[in-house]
């Protein structure tokens, strides 16, 4: 067992095979460890994220070797039935590869059990393990950019079910009707860990209706409108996406669903509180300002994050300028407009009472890549803002907690070094820490794609697929490294050559286009080893 280094409130621990992680994820679970948030099990690892404040990396390290090198236990979960059609474009490929007939590969693919081992990638997308040695193939060497949900798709030692359309490198074998992530039907992924799988060849079964889980209640991405309350807002204006954002939502791992949230975590407490919300409500993150609204009823609003000029109209024409950071009282009829920030990317907007969005998988969150959450806005939807919490106390000024990036500018950002440094050689380790890497365009929430000298690295196997954290630097086949932010792949397959340290994420969610990264490491990287028990 190695322990390896993610960031002060995270670690990696690596074990032999996809048997081990199993075995002591389930020994944790039976017997919980104080001081852990949350742990995320993939291909031959588990990441654990812990709170340091209940429990030091060092008694946690312990506390979990006294666990490791238990049995696994036998699948309990339901058996889940999946028909497929067997039409996937690479089956014939596949078939080729592994010196057997299409026939074969289909007799081989349904005529085991599989269990469900860990959920990765996106939304419902479950790593199913036990099929057929036989069936072990590679991923494809280019993947493709577009795959149909419902795709059926094998990869080293894991066959997979794609649930929504999204890129992706799997070997496709077939489809399937089933919906395999709903976030009406609860819980959403129709696959859960420790549960099991069959898959069964439609075109050998006699026709049959497949049955789809009864629908709870509507929690559709949809904003609703303005129905006799007091207070709204109806949006005039709106340049890049405008996405409701509150703290993410914690615990979903084994659906498949990372914490997204805002990027600014900061920022976004810092509105809440200039308004008198608790820190985790719902607000506005604006990127690179253009947005506008009109106001309906009185109401309370505060704009924290990239700093842009704020120009109010009354209902008589009255224009006057507000200030940044600060709680604005607004009037019935007022319109409000935010323009373009001079430095940072991504402005927060609260308004007194939060906005009445309905949540999805209890958050209010838009996470782009998984797809789930409230829809941007758009002009002339509106939003009603419900009533101020009781008691509510209205902070009058919030400090800036560093200064907003400039396009251009160096950014230094502290990272912690691991856990897959060693994949890289020396050579490229000392470039990573010395260039300024360049932000480029092709940025988003997801992550920050960065330019510079190619990181070569020294094992060239395919990594098997781990979790990530918001922060980590992953870098891909063309060495060109991409910082992840909120809306981040639960698991990924590149190595991470390092992550952000915790006290520099906000910031790196603020460095616009064009501006360039230092990364200073704070620690050098060491992985520790954990003696196996004997048996």
């Amino acid at each position: 067992m190695r322990i390896l280094p993610v960031r002060a409130d995270s670690i990696l621990i690596e074990l032999a095979d996809l048997g081990e992680a199993l075995a002591l994820f389930e020994a944790l679970q039976a017997d919980p460890i104080a001081g852990i948030a949350e742990i995320v099990p993939a291909a031959r690892t588990l990441l654990v994220s812990f709170d340091s404040c209940e429990i030091s990396a060092e008694a946690l390290t312990g506390a979990i070797a006294a666990l490791a090198g238990g049995e696994r236990k036998a699948a309990s979960g339901a058996l889940v039935d999946i028909p497929v059609r067997y039409d996937g474009e690479d089956l014939p490929e596949v078939a080729g590869m592994l010196n057997l007939s299409v026939d074969e590969v289909v007799s081989l693919h349904t005529g085991g059990e599989y269990l469900v081992a860990f959920t990765g990638f996106s939304p419902g997308f479950a790593y199913l393990a036990g099929g057929d040695p036989r069936l072990t193939v590679p991923r494809r060497a280019s993947p493709r950019t577009r795959v149909p949900a419902g795709s059926v798709g094998l990869a080293g030692e894991f066959s997979g079910v794609y649930p929504k359309a999204s890129p992706g490198g799997w070997q496709l074998i077939g489809t399937t009707p089933l919906v395999m992530f709903d976030v009406d039907r609860t819980p959403a992924s129709l696959l859960q860990p420790r549960g099991r799988v069959r898959f069964r060849d439609i075109s050998r079964d006699k026709p049959y209706e497949i049955s789809t889980s009864p629908k709870i209640a509507k929690t559709e991405a949809s904003l609703k409108h303005a129905d006799g309350t007091k207070a709204a807002i109806e949006i005039t204006a709106v340049g890049l996406p405008v996405l409701f954002q509150d703290l993410g939502r914690p615990g979903q791992a084994s659906q498949g669903v990372s914490l997204s949230g805002a990027i600014d975590r900061g920022s976004l407490k810092a509105a809440n509180r200039l308004v008198g919300n608790p820190a985790g409500y719902a607000a506005l993150e604006i990127s690179l300002g253009g947005f506008g609204f009109k106001m309906h009823g009185p109401g309370v609003m505060a704009v924290t994050g990239a700093p842009l000029p704020i120009s109010i109209t009354d209902r008589q024409g009255a224009t006057i300028t507000a200030p940044h950071r600060k709680p604005i009282a607004l009037d019935d009829g007022d319109a409000v407009l935010l323009g373009t920030p001079p430095a940072g990317m991504r402005s927060y907007l609260s308004l007194r009472g939060g906005f009445d969005v309905m949540p999805v998988l209890g958050s209010a969150s838009t996470d782009i890549l998984a797809q789930i959450g409230p829809a941007a806005l758009a002009p002339g939807d509106i939003v009603p803002v419900p009533p101020a919490p009781a008691r509510s106390v209205v902070s009058t000024e919030e400090l800036p907690a560093f200064d907003m990036p400039r396009p251009g500018e160096t950014v230094v950002l502290d990272v912690v070094m691991g856990p897959r440094t060693d994949w890289f050689t020396a050579e490229a380790v000392e470039a990573f820490l010395r260039q300024e890497w360049t932000v480029t365009p092709q940025s988003s929430r997801v992550g920050i794609r960065l330019q510079g000298e190619a990181l070569e690295r020294r094992n060239h196997d395919e990594l098997p697929s781990e979790a990530t954290v918001r922060g980590a630097i992953q870098v891909p086949a063309n060495g060109q490294p991409v910082l992840f932010l909120a809306d981040h792949p639960l698991t990924g397959g590149y190595p991470v050559i390092a992550n952000v340290a915790g006290h520099h994420l906000d910031l790196a969610g603020q460095i616009p286009v064009g501006a360039r990264i230092r990364f200073n490491a704070t620690s050098r990287f060491a992985a520790r080893f954990i003696p196996g028990k004997q048996k």
